[in-house]
């Protein structure tokens, strides 16, 4: 009886170190009688990690309070095209978690000849980073952007680690997710893993988000929305993996003058329906603004055949 109580006790030991690692509540599992105060303070949250809020309270209500302080936090773009979207997303959060702190940006040098290298005047706008707060390096192959973040995510003068990959590579498996969110974990920072056209696979990462560019909303007026502008960027944000709350689904704007993230309280403009393909040559059928914005007609019967550039240039022939 007493070496099965203290196996059970090593068991449940083990998987609170594991959930502690991983930066999530620990399994359920009956302890003896002395522990069950642990328990419930584990199972009402107690031991949770400490979050960062994003400025929405419903979208920080099913983070659990927010995105994660420490730890490893994924967020995908399920295609290449959508690299703006992940990019400005994980910057926003970064420079909420960092405030004054420098950022460590890391890419494979495929991701930078796809999105383009890391634009500092429109980042400071965006986000507030400022010049000297954002280190960028740049990685032949992803073992070495995997080992360049592992380096980064230690060092106690940085606020944020960016890790931005293409695709699925195979040394992005399970065991390197665990090394980088143990690294993480340990330093009490955030490292945000950027999948660009990336398939989801089993991970340590505790959250999971996948991001896309959205309709910006019209800008707001004392007269109400104003018809044709451009207002601030907007996301739409998918939690696909959460340990504490189930899959749902938030369409945000940046608030770049208060670096909050807020929802739209109204819908995105309407989409321009007209037709917009080009028009048939005879021209029929098509609206009239359509077909007097034609600058080519179509010729008429007996009209001049076009002359060969030998016949109009006469220096060009040969002899």
């Amino acid at each position: 009886m007493a070496k099965g109580a203290a196996a059970h006790e090593a068991v449940c030991a083990l998987r609170r170190e594991i959930a502690r690692i991983e930066g999530r509540l620990a399994e359920t599992l009956e302890t003896p009688a002395d522990d069950n105060d642990a328990v419930l303070a584990r199972r009402n949250g107690a031991a949770l990690l400490p979050r960062i809020p994003t400025g929405t309270p419903r979208f920080d209500a099913a983070l659990g309070g927010g995105i994660p302080a420490a730890g490893l936090v994924e967020i995908h773009g399920r295609l290449t095209r959508d690299a703006g979207a992940v990019s400005g997303l994980a910057l926003a959060f970064a420079a909420r978690a960092a405030g004054r702190r420098p950022l460590v940006w890391i890419a494979t040098s495929d991701m930078m000849h796809e999105a383009g290298e890391p634009y500092l005047p429109g980042i400071s706008a965006f986000c507030g980073i400022g010049a000297g707060q954002l280190l960028v390096a740049e990685a032949a192959r992803p073992a070495d952007a995997l080992w360049i973040a592992e380096e980064a995510a230690h060092l106690e003068a940085i606020g944020a680690v960016l890790l931005e990959m293409r695709g699925n590579p195979s040394v992005l498996d399970l065991t390197a997710t665990r090394r980088l969110h143990r690294r993480a974990l340990a330093a009490g920072r955030p490292l945000f893993l950027l999948c660009h056209g990336a398939e989801a696979q089993p991970t340590a990462a505790p959250l999971r988000l996948v991001a896309s560019p959205a309709p910006a909303m019209p800008r707001l007026t004392l007269a109400g929305p104003l018809r044709g502008s451009i207002g601030p960027p907007a996301f739409q944000i998918f939690i696909d993996k959460n340990r504490l709350s189930p899959q749902a689904a938030f369409l945000l704007q940046w608030n770049a003058g208060r670096r909050i993230f807020e929802e739209p309280d109204h819908e995105p403009a309407t989409t321009d329906t007209r037709h917009l393909a080009a028009p048939p040559v005879a021209g029929q059928g098509l609206p009239s603004e359509i077909r007097e914005s034609v600058a080519f007609r179509r010729s008429k019967k007996g009209a001049a055949p076009l002359q060969h550039a030998a016949e109009q240039y006469p220096a060009r022939r040969r002899a």
